[in-house]
């Protein structure tokens, strides 16, 4: 499975339920890369989104704890056990982990790809992704010349469990 999120020089990743900036060019390659996937998201960063609704072309799984909770054009889920009932009808490598910091967090172990936007800036913020540069096991696989959006700059990196 993947996971992909823009994070800044302290791995965050959002701040009173918002992302911490929006740069088109990430939106673009996070289109590039989930259109026709599967993504997994929490009910929170299902809000976020543009009418808090699912996005278009994209199988989208909800993991919710809150068993009454539906969405329309969605599939929910309630626990890791439902979770990975339903991923077994789709191929791991089309599955990607699109947040929140809870859903990061309880899924990191059982993927092997990370797609990481890393923002050259620190923001204010109260959400965080796992810092996989102190994790022994996850390295670079790759590093995009360095990007511009404004007075900001990142890089697109992808890092893979060794």
């Amino acid at each position: 499975m993947n996971l992909i999120a823009a994070v800044d020089e302290n791995w965050a990743i959002g701040n009173s339920g918002d992302l911490l900036i929006r740069i088109p060019a990430d939106h673009k390659y996070f289109r590039q890369e989930t259109t026709g996937k599967v993504i997994v998201l929490g009910r929170k960063t299902l809000e976020t989104f543009p009418q808090g609704l699912p996005l278009k072309n994209r199988t989208n799984i909800i993991l919710s704890a809150n068993q009454e909770y539906k969405v329309k054009d969605a599939v929910v889920v309630h626990s890791l056990e439902e979770l990975f009932s339903e991923l077994k009808k789709y191929d791991t490598e089309d599955v990607y982990i699109v947040g929140g910091e809870s859903i990061y967090r309880q899924l990191l172990p059982y993927c092997d790809v990370a797609h990481i936007t890393k923002i050259d800036h620190v923001y204010e913020a109260d959400a965080y992704f796992p810092n996989l540069d102190e994790m022994p096991e996850w390295k670079i696989a790759a590093d995009s010349d360095e990007q511009t959006y404004f007075d900001i700059t990142y890089h697109f990196l992808k890092y893979e469990k060794c």
